[in-house]
């Protein structure tokens, strides 16, 4: 069987991981921490960057630096994993979903002022498949009703909008490192702030709701508790490994952005056909080789399709199901419209089968991916 995914290592994660052992610091915040938050911001330009045990927790973690109460409304798109909602959720505001639009699959920023009212705090975006929003527009309507804007760019490490790395355009953004992403480390996550404005918060909340960072630092003599928070850092174990990756980042994202290549220049003939839609990626969007996706006439042909291709040898699968109609989106949250986009384009969509080494297996992918949309026909 080839598989949907299969985590790749760059051969010196162990290495990273000895090395973090012979340091004897294992618990969070040690030297492959501190070397992690580094090259995040070099790499994103953010002014702080925060290494979590999860996207999900740097989610959590936006949700408190935003100090939402109860009745609070967050702005957000329904075909997004549970976690963007959750995390929200999970202070008592309520997430109001927003129909996506059709080329990218992201949030429809022609819809979201309709979206506003009274009790709106924040609109949270989805960079889906490493292709961005439209953050332009996005960022001006939050400047007009002064909200805050949260990035979910949880598959969007190395993409850009207009030149600008995404998770640093709105006020906080927030990184995954699961394994199905670019760079991994099994699970892992990482929050980045933009500026200063939330930077000293952010570390309180992280440790526990203590000053413990600035203690370390020798900023004060001990350390207390002062806010709330959580244990959201991850051990140092997690660090080596991920360190690891991201010094092989850009080779990872050159390697993936050939695979994404070749899928796109296979699906050309069956668009023209009109067995499928390929992805789309604005002009001003650099995306990473995140994800490779079709989306095929009809959900009954998408299932048939996964069938063929399963029987074939080959995992693929669908993706989100839309949250505006799961039993906990229609209790904790609320659809601002129709969303007839979500609703669709979830049904017929279809991720290939996208991580490092499937290129020896290419062949064999399209080969049986041909067979497969020829008998839709």
């Amino acid at each position: 069987m080839i598989p949907f995914n299969r985590p790749y290592m760059t051969g010196r994660e162990l290495q990273l991981i000895a090395e973090a052992h012979a340091n004897g610091h294992l618990s969070g915040d040690g030297p492959f921490t501190k070397r992690c938050h580094a090259w995040l911001e070099a790499q994103t330009g953010a002014a702080r960057a925060l290494l979590t045990h999860s996207c999900t927790a740097a989610l959590e973690m936006s949700a408190l630096l935003l100090d939402l109460e109860p009745g609070d409304e967050v702005i957000m798109p329904s075909y997004t994993f549970v976690s963007t909602a959750n995390a929200f959720a999970l202070r008592g505001a309520v997430p109001v979903f927003v129909d996506v639009r059709r080329d990218t699959l992201n949030l429809d920023e022609s819809l979201v002022e309709a979206a506003i009212t009274p009790r709106t705090r924040a609109i949270c975006v989805v960079h889906y498949a490493g292709v961005s929003c439209e953050m332009d527009t996005l960022l001006a309507i939050a400047a007009r009703h002064g909200l805050a804007v949260v990035e979910d760019a949880a598959q969007a490490i190395f993409s850009t909008y207009k030149g600008r790395p995404l998770g640093t355009l709105g006020d906080l953004g927030c990184l995954s490192f699961h394994e199905t992403k670019n760079i991994i480390s099994g699970e892992g996550g990482a929050l980045l702030c933009r500026d200063a404005h939330y930077a000293e918060r952010a570390e309180v909340i992280r440790e526990k709701g203590t000053n413990r960072s600035k203690f370390f630092r020798g900023q004060v003599d001990k350390y207390t508790w002062v806010d709330i928070g959580s244990s959201y850092l991850p051990s140092e174990l997690i660090a080596a490994f991920l360190a690891a990756q991201m010094d092989a980042g850009t080779q990872i994202t050159q390697r993936r952005l050939a695979l994404w290549d070749r899928y796109h220049e296979w699906a050309t003939g069956h668009e023209a056909a009109g067995r499928l839609r390929r992805p789309i990626v604005p002009a001003d969007c650099t995306h990473n080789g995140h994800m490779y996706y079709l989306l095929l006439p009809s959900l009954e042909k998408r299932t048939a399709f996964i069938q063929h291709m399963n029987d074939s040898g080959v995992g693929t699968v669908f993706h989100y199901i839309p949250l505006h109609s799961s039993p906990a989106g229609l209790r904790f949250g609320r659809a601002s419209g129709e969303l007839p986009v979500t609703d669709d384009l979830s049904a017929r969509l279809v991720r290939m089968p996208l991580w490092m080494g499937l290129e020896e297996h290419m062949d064999e992918v399209l080969a049986a991916a041909d067979k497969a949309l020829l008998l839709l026909d």
